[in-house]
């Protein structure tokens, strides 16, 4: 007996950095698998409230069409906020200028320039040929981020798809892999899907108030392309304690180039504070409730660790596959002591 556990471990520790090489690997197909996965969860519940009132068919097609719509909704306010950004681009040079013209000044022997009248023109750095050459370096990873960007999303749809007609079922998964009746793996199931549900209706909530939050401050005082630094904090807001933190910083930053008053510039970084504190701290903790308490620690080892595996996609699953891993520990006996350590 003693040499089969010692076999088992060995087999464990050889197993594991395996897995974690095959999903680095294949992350191009984990990682859109993954969001559908929580993303079907989410509509599980209402593609069973329309197949009591119509054919499975029809409300698959319901489901595709409420998804269209939405990702329809979200490349309209991406356009009309990058369109904002562009017709503005031209008072923001001007603005920058008056700020740094004077600061970059040394800077423009290196850039092969020259200030005048001790300036140097933002305009003057982005037509210099060493600005030129890094960003022509960086146009194909720019695109390449695009490419890869609309792929995964494309699919995540696809797969969602499949999830939602039932093409993969969750309960024979369970039953075939973790469970060995019926039962047990229907009440995972639930209470995967309720967490879950709950988890991205809660953030996608708490991050759209803070959005709105934004956007009315940068009205407020003035910040121009409040439209864009609004959907810029709703989108920054689902990664786990960095995305708020990123979303202070950049936009006080890009405040402090239209705010000329002291006193202004530290009322505007008080507000932003104040609305992620309102809603990450105070706000999101309420509406979760006791069942999402998940240790700090572990919350910060969980974002490092599926941040280095997968990225920025990684580190926005982050949290979601903690309260997975958490519902499935519960579920046995034996590890239901590392479940109690997670919260």
């Amino acid at each position: 007996m003693n040499d089969i556990r010692t076999t088992n471990k060995l087999l464990l520790i050889i197993v594991i950095p395996l897995i974690l090489y095959i999903l680095n690997i294949l992350s191009f197909i984990f990682i859109p698998l993954v969001f559908a996965i929580f993303f079907a969860l989410l509509f599980t519940p209402l593609v069973r409230y329309l197949n009591k009132r119509m054919p499975s068919t029809a409300s698959l097609i319901v489901v595709i069409i409420i998804i269209c719509i939405s990702l329809f909704s979200v490349w309209k306010v991406v356009e009309l906020s990058s369109f904002q950004v562009m017709e503005g681009k031209d008072e923001i040079y001007t603005k920058l200028d008056a700020k740094l013209g004077s600061a970059l000044a040394p800077y423009a022997p290196m850039m092969g320039l020259e200030a005048v009248d001790g300036h140097l023109s933002i305009k003057q750095m982005l037509n210099s040929k060493a600005v030129n050459q890094t960003i022509f370096k960086n146009i194909g990873t720019g695109l390449n981020v695009f490419q890869k960007t609309v792929t995964m999303t494309l699919m995540s749809v696809f797969f969602m798809v499949l999830l939602l007609s039932g093409s993969i079922n969750f309960r024979d998964v369970l039953d075939k892999i973790f469970f060995k009746n019926s039962k047990q793996s229907i009440r995972t199931i639930i209470s995967i899907e309720k967490s879950i549900v709950k988890f991205i209706a809660v953030k996608t909530l708490v991050s759209l108030l803070t959005g709105i939050g934004f956007g009315v401050a940068c009205w407020a005082f003035g910040i121009s392309f409040p439209l864009f630094w609004g959907f810029f904090a709703f989108i920054i807001n689902y990664v786990q304690m960095v995305g708020s933190v990123i979303s202070i910083i950049v936009c006080t930053l890009f405040a402090f180039i239209e705010i000329n008053s002291p006193g202004t510039m530290l009322l505007v970084f008080i507000v932003f504070t104040a609305v992620q504190v309102a809603m990450g701290s105070v706000l999101e903790p309420i509406l979760m409730g006791k069942s999402f308490k998940i240790n700090v620690i572990f919350v910060l080892m969980s974002l490092m660790f599926w941040g280095f595996l997968w990225g920025v996609p990684g580190m926005i699953l982050s949290i979601p596959l903690t309260v997975l891993l958490k519902i499935m520990l519960e579920q046995f006996p034996r590890t239901q002591v590392i479940a109690k350590l997670i919260s």
